[in-house]
């Protein structure tokens, strides 16, 4: 007898049915996989006969034959045991016939419980367009499923519920759209309190989280910088519903979710270590997965220590930073990841790390500052909007009782600011000002006579290239917002000047 049962594998960030085919024959007992499946497919078979059994049912004791097509598409990963377990309790007459708009998902133990697995966002998101309607997925998934409208989603905790539910439609449990649920507290693990002074380095701060902009902040050992990083995720905006569900899209693909975290629901936060590959900060692999830039996707990647990080590391996130996203060629074809997140980084201004420090000697050569300065290219720096350096914080503010402005009373601005940004940005596909392009920038930033007289003294002084000109343009934008006002006067232009780096050196 031959059963059908659909599921579906994921390819990018793109979920593709696959039909599931189960023959089976007289002959010698065996169970064959074919369709390009890989190791974790192919040892699937014995996950299926073991779980089969150890739910009180049969396996059948006779040739079987399962084909996952196309056959052209290479199938990974452990997601097949559930539609493959149903497919051989239907040839074998054990279960009726499933209708061919329902999708199964899901890895068996060998007892028959039900693991969750990667990719169940991709595929609730794509399978309306396919036609299907009811998702068969493990308990465990059913949170990400549930942010899809138009599905019916049946969680399965093992396979001896499911083969109940199956033989009996009214005992299944089926959910439908849930909304998440979200809180407009900051969530950052260090409040702008617990940082005392560097107001200006704050200053930086809220600016790049009201635009989006990417900050390099630099200063000696012990100044603040990592805290700062740390303090910038509790005023960066809340996610809007559709940023939650492309955010959860990727982590779920990555294999990034959790029991405890099924669904993003605050800006990612990502910090990894400079000793990591370029294959681990941008994606890849012979098929190729999210990497960190993507996992930051509308959050904050943040690079501590970046001379340290090796130069291919840096050099391939340039076009990640102008264009959103990062492209992943490879011979089989080519994989395209969103990758629209701020870069925060920080570093110190020599190996030392005390070039700019009053009181401490710096025991570096020139030679030695210079060559951990060009660890950074110029095409790098350029692509960052606001340079800061953050300097040793004074021993009476260090050790005094003032505080300052609170997470929470920044955050409110971040947000106004973002707010008049979503306004004057409706009917675009960009959300924040560090995405306008130079047509944006020619139609919505509107100067002063006495500003443009000053912007066009700094490009010409400053010998400012292209790309800088426009991206001070996009911040003053971000400053004026946060001002509340839609003309950019000479002091804007003035403000946000002194965030890019002086002429004759890199970083400072």
């Amino acid at each position: 007898m031959l059963a059908h049962v659909k599921s579906m594998t994921t390819v990018g960030l793109d979920a593709i049915p696959i039909d599931v085919e189960v023959d089976l024959n007289p002959g010698l007992p065996g169970l064959t996989i074919v369709g390009l499946p890989d190791k974790a497919v192919e040892e699937s078979k014995e996950r299926v006969r073991s779980a089969i059994q150890n739910s009180g049912h049969a396996f059948p004791m006779r040739r079987l034959t399962v084909n996952l097509a196309p056959a052209d598409l290479r199938k990974a990963g452990p997601s097949f045991d559930l539609p493959i377990a149903v497919g051989v309790l239907v040839a074998d007459e054990q279960l009726p016939p499933i209708p061919l708009d329902s999708i199964f998902l899901g890895e068996l133990s060998l007892d028959g419980t039900v693991r969750p697995v990667a990719g169940v966002l991709a595929a609730a998101t794509d399978a309306a367009l396919h036609g299907i309607h009811r998702l068969f997925v493990p308990k465990a998934n059913a949170a990400e499923a549930q942010l899809v409208q138009d599905i019916e989603v049946v969680p399965v905790e093992d396979l001896k519920t499911l083969i109940q539910g199956l033989r009996n439609p009214g005992q299944l449990s089926v959910l439908n759209h849930e909304p998440p649920v979200t809180s407009d507290a900051p969530l950052g693990r260090v409040d702008f309190q617990d940082v005392r002074g560097q107001e200006h380095a704050k200053r930086a701060l809220e600016i790049a989280a009201a635009g989006a902009h990417n900050i390099l902040m630099v200063g000696p050992p012990g100044s603040g910088k990592t805290m700062l990083a740390e303090a910038f995720a509790g005023i960066l905006p809340p996610l809007t519903y559709n940023e939650m569900v492309d955010v959860t899209k990727i982590w779920s693909v990555a294999g990034a979710l959790t029991t405890e975290q099924a669904i993003v629901t605050e800006r990612p936060f990502r910090s990894p270590h400079h000793t990591a590959s370029h294959i681990a900060v941008v994606g890849g692999g012979q098929w190729p997965r999210p990497g960190e830039i993507s996992l930051a996707h509308r959050g904050v990647l943040f690079l501590d220590e970046l001379p340290e990080f090796p130069r291919s590391v840096l050099e391939v996130l340039r076009q990640p930073l102008e264009s959103g996203s990062v492209s992943i060629a490879r011979a089989q074809g080519s994989l395209t990841f969103p990758a629209r997140f701020t870069l925060v980084s920080a570093q110190n201004p020599c190996p030392c790390g005390y070039a700019t420090d009053p009181e401490r000697h710096c025991i570096c050569s020139p030679t030695q500052v210079l060559r951990y300065r060009r660890k950074i290219s110029g095409p790098l720096l350029d692509r960052i909007d606001l340079h800061v350096h953050v300097p040793r914080v004074p021993h009476d503010k260090l050790l005094g009782n003032d505080l300052g402005e609170s997470s929470s009373e920044v955050r409110k601005r971040v947000v106004a600011a973002r707010e008049r940004q979503r306004e004057r940005f409706a009917g675009r596909t960009i959300i924040s000002n560090s995405e306008m392009s130079s047509r944006d920038v020619r139609d919505l930033v509107s100067l002063t006579q006495d500003a443009q007289v000053l912007a066009t003294q700094a490009v010409r002084q400053l010998k400012l290239s292209a790309r800088v000109y426009l991206r001070i343009l996009k911040l003053a934008r971000t400053i004026a917002d946060l001002e509340g006002t839609e003309v950019i006067t000479p002091t804007i232009i003035a403000e946000a000047l002194q965030y890019r780096p002086a002429l004759n050196e890199q970083t400072l």
